[in-house]
């Protein structure tokens, strides 16, 4: 029945002169996002509204499934269109839309008209009014109900008059780079991909870095990260992926510092390593999978002591999450199966047994300033052998 799909936005209308920056950026991510899909589209703006429009053939599935993954989209209401032949005409294009549509007759339903087309005969209240009056005498089993009907019947009065009843929720949020860019830290657990997600909805572009210690990681765990990026890059179009080797300065780190500091210690050579990336690559800022006292390097003592040899703002959409609540986020973007599967990162490879909690600063940079000039070192060359791996679906 469907050849085009209605995208409702929701912030995008609020942007003031600014609107139409946005409304072509969601437009070039909805392009973006059916290249991968059967058959050919057409995508038209007009007056606060964005129609996708099938050329032919097309999986009607596929062609929403896509669609729920672009940001900024709000609702996808698949859309009949009406050549405008009289209101006979009209009346028997809605009830024959109803009919297929709804074969339980047993429904309440509310007709919402909007005439953008000022010439058009009757008004907004009087579509409403007949349209109904046509609905019932066609099936006098419906019955009407203003404030919580089964049916919302919406008819739009435009060059062509479009009828839907059904708005399939999009995934929110504003159009991947309207936000700028930022450097996500992904590990292959449960929460930096839910992390990137998240920022991503704001209209973030997202790049990514993994730290990789081979032999004590293993190519499997790699690929796993690398699959992680590629369903996040699903919902984020493309992902360049720095895959850092950390291992000299992990195993350095790990034989020089104080064992109960080891975390610490290894996740700000972490930071600075994915600073460093995020400068040279025009980010404009860290993300970080983090929530507040989850684990040892995560209570706000360790966060501060981390962020401390940061420039860049660290962003953390998880700091309040409890894990359930990371879980459903995880699942709801099939990260989750991925998260879980038994090949381990060398965050939690290296870990301390009784890791601080309390970290003091000072005594860290005390620390640190002994080993400072062969970490610095080895650090200079990770980011010299960096690999980048561009990711996408």
């Amino acid at each position: 029945m469907f050849t085009a799909f209605l995208i409702k936005y929701a912030e995008i209308g609020i942007k003031g002169k600014n609107r139409y920056l946005f409304e072509d950026a969601l437009i070039a991510q909805i392009k973006h996002a059916l290249k991968k899909c059967e058959g050919a589209f057409a995508i038209r703006k007009t007056m606060g509204r964005i129609f996708v429009e099938a050329q032919g053939d097309f999986d009607y599935d596929e062609t929403v499934e896509h669609l729920k993954r672009v940001f900024g989209i709000w609702g996808i209401c698949p859309v009949i269109y009406v050549e405008d032949e009289g209101w006979e005409k009209l009346c028997e294009k809605v009830i024959a839309y109803l009919g297929e549509m709804y074969p339980d007759r047993s429904r309440t339903f509310k007709v919402n008209a909007r005439r953008s087309r000022k010439n058009y005969p009757k008004d907004s209240m009087e579509i409403n009014r007949d349209m109904g009056e046509a609905i019932l005498n066609a099936y006098p089993q419906m019955h009407v109900d203003v404030h919580h009907p089964d049916i919302l019947l919406n008819i739009e009065v435009r060059e062509k008059i479009y009828v839907y009843s059904e708005t399939i929720p999009g995934p929110g949020g504003m159009p991947v780079g309207t936000g700028g860019k930022a450097l996500l830290l992904l590990s292959g657990g449960i929460d930096s991909p839910v992390a990137g997600y998240m920022i991503a909805k704001r209209g973030v572009k997202i790049d990514a870095v993994y730290f990789h210690a081979p032999p004590y990681t293993s190519d499997r765990a790699r690929q796993k990260v690398v699959d992680l990026a590629r369903l996040v890059s699903r919902y984020t179009g493309p992902i360049y992926l720095h895959v850092i080797n950390f291992t000299d300065l992990q195993m350095y780190i790990y034989e020089n510092a104080p064992h109960e500091e080891l975390t610490i210690i290894m996740r700000r050579y972490m930071m600075r390593i994915a600073e460093a990336i995020a400068k040279q690559t025009q980010c404009l800022g860290l993300i970080t999978g983090e929530s507040i006292g989850q684990v040892a390097s995560q209570t706000m003592s360790s966060l501060i002591a981390t962020n401390e040899v940061c420039e860049l703002p660290v962003y953390r959409p998880l700091i309040g999450f409890d894990k359930e609540e990371i879980v459903e986020v995880a699942k709801k973007i099939d990260t989750y199966e991925t998260s879980i599967q038994p090949f381990e990162d060398c965050c939690t490879i290296f870990v301390a047994k009784h890791p601080v909690t309390k970290p003091n600063v000072n005594i860290i940079r005390k620390h640190e300033k002994h080993i400072a000039d062969k970490l610095d070192e080895l650090m200079r060359v990770a980011l010299e052998t960096d690999e980048l791996v561009i990711v996408s679906e």
